[in-house]
């Protein structure tokens, strides 16, 4: 067979999704991208589609992926869905409990380095296991209380 293939699907709430995947692995396919020789460690071909159907309104959407790795199209599409739910995780933390998506600074590299220590003290209060609180509280708690903070900051 020349491609793989596997197929999820979950309901959850008013949401129903079908996500496939294909992956193509044999050399000679490969070697139909027109630039394949710039990827010498090229190990498959990578094809995601989802199906979403929510309220009764249907979008369907196509990935493409190359990739080094030559998995099956199950553990591919795995792969590919841990991947996004620990990106929508850190993102979704970010723009609610450190508000990332609100300050207006533009000038030179100011805004990569304020993610930069956004993404710092994210990983420094989650390692904080002491009080059973939400991300944005500890954010203020470390802001309010100096003891905190350096209990932070020297875990």
């Amino acid at each position: 067979m020349v491609y793989d293939t596997a197929k999820q699907v979950s309901e959850r709430h008013h949401c129903r999704e079908l996500r496939q995947c294909w992956v193509v692995s044999q050399p000679e396919y490969r070697a139909y991208l027109g630039r394949a020789a710039d990827w010498p460690q090229l190990a498959s071909l990578v094809k995601l589609m989802t199906v979403r159907v929510v309220d009764g309104k249907t979008s369907v959407e196509m990935r493409y992926f190359i990739s080094s790795w030559a998995a099956s199209a199950r553990d591919c599409l795995q792969a590919i869905r841990e991947h996004w739910q620990i990106e929508n995780g850190l993102h979704w933390v970010l723009g609610i409990a450190f508000r990332e998506d609100e300050p207006r600074v533009r000038k030179d590299h100011a805004s990569q380095n304020l993610a930069t220590l956004r993404h710092i003290a994210l990983n420094l209060l989650r390692q904080d296991r002491s009080i059973k609180v939400g991300m944005a509280a500890k954010r203020k708690m470390a802001g309010w209380d100096n003891d905190y903070l350096l209990k932070v900051l020297c875990s």
